[in-house]
């Protein structure tokens, strides 16, 4: 507009100059006029270049640079978290069935047993010479028994003479069988199949029963159990999944709830699980464990979003997505969420582009160029 401006006032100016003298020099007037208008042709068009420069809006808007990811939908998992332990079926502290002195130990730290093994013994001298002097008064008798009956039966003396005897054999038969059963209870004996691990004995140490002085466990039958919360008992059910986590050994097994107890114990209200461990590595009992039992599964794959890229807002909560250039807000409805992410019901779709870089920089609208990735 300035430069049409500027040549109107040159013709204008030209036309007077023409019309005002015929004497004039008009080619030196021509000159000098297109002189002018060179010199004001080449100011113009610098300060079109100084107005261009300080006018923004002329500028093309560049985008906030954010980084975008695509949604795909997946099986969303929550578990409960809760402290356990390692511990046997058959780990039995062996006690002494009668009072004694010990004076065999016939076992090891870490030796195999089996069922019914004889562990150690305690002192029954007194007791075997005492059956010793029963089994030959036995022979006795059972000798002055069998004659008497056949008297009896020959109806040669009397009836009393016959149950008398009979009755003194009984009587020392069941001394006999007393006597070998004490003998037999002097014997600390293995009730399971496995390692022998801890003997607290010395020859010569006095011992009586509920006494607990060898261990045997069972290593090959282990499992974990743990005390939970009564306010999880109508989410945990046998056969529920089960991660077991060994801290201090940086290892994981898999597993299922095979015991979930009913009954809420009233001092500590809790209830107690178990599951089973595949004994396929060297487990200790008593080690600690941490139990993540599943108590919710998706029916079906979902999206599924890190808490830390859903906003709040007066509506509720929001995501910022990437859609074609331009950031988004997308209104969310959520669902459980477990170890920082959210399991997303309605508001997103398979594929849309969330900004997880950034999102706190855009607003409704804002111009983005966006990495995906």
């Amino acid at each position: 507009m300035i430069k049409n401006s500027t040549l109107t006032l040159l013709l204008t100016v030209f036309m007077v100059a023409c019309g005002g003298g015929a004497g004039s020099d008009k080619k030196a007037e021509l000159e000098k006029l297109k002189k002018q208008k060179t010199e004001l042709e080449t100011k113009i068009s610098a300060l079109e270049e100084e107005v261009a420069k300080s006018d923004t809006s002329s500028k093309k808007e560049k985008g906030i640079e954010v980084i975008a990811k695509p949604l795909v939908p997946t099986i969303f998992k929550a578990y409960i978290e809760v402290q356990g332990r390692v511990d046997a079926d058959e780990n039995v502290s062996i006690t002494t069935e009668a009072p004694g002195t010990i004076n065999k130990i016939l076992v090891k730290v870490g030796e195999h047993v089996s069922k019914g093994q004889v562990l150690a013994e305690t002192d029954v001298r007194p007791l075997q010479q005492q059956l010793a002097t029963m089994q030959a008064s036995m022979t006795l008798v059972s000798q002055m028994y069998e004659k008497q009956k056949s008297l009896w039966d020959q109806k040669i003396g009397t009836e009393v003479q016959y149950l008398q005897m009979k009755t003194a054999k009984e009587a020392l038969e069941t001394s006999i069988v007393g006597l070998n059963e004490q003998i037999r209870m002097s014997k600390i004996i293995s009730p399971i199949d496995g390692t022998v691990d801890l003997v607290n004995l010395k020859v010569g140490q006095a011992v009586s029963p509920g006494m607990g002085v060898i261990n045997v466990v069972n290593f090959s039958n282990l499992k974990v159990k743990a005390d939970v919360a009564e306010g999880y008992a109508s989410r945990i059910h046998n056969g529920d999944e089960v991660i077991v986590v060994f801290p201090d050994m940086q290892d994981t097994v898999q597993s299922k709830i095979h015991y979930a107890s009913r009954a809420i114990n009233p001092l500590t209200r809790t209830f107690a699980v178990e599951a089973s461990l595949d004994n396929k590595k060297e487990y200790h009992p008593n080690t600690v464990v941490k139990l993540r039992i599943n108590d919710y599964k998706s029916a079906k794959p979902v999206i599924v979003v890190p808490v830390k890229y859903i906003q709040k807002g007066e509506e509720g909560s929001y995501v910022m997505v990437d859609e074609k250039g331009k950031a988004a807000m997308k209104a969310v409805t959520l669902g459980r969420e477990y170890n920082g992410n959210a399991e997303i019901l309605s508001g997103l779709n398979e594929g849309d582009l969330i900004i997880t870089e950034g999102y706190d920089l855009v607003n409704e609208g804002s111009i983005i160029t966006s990495v995906k990735k």
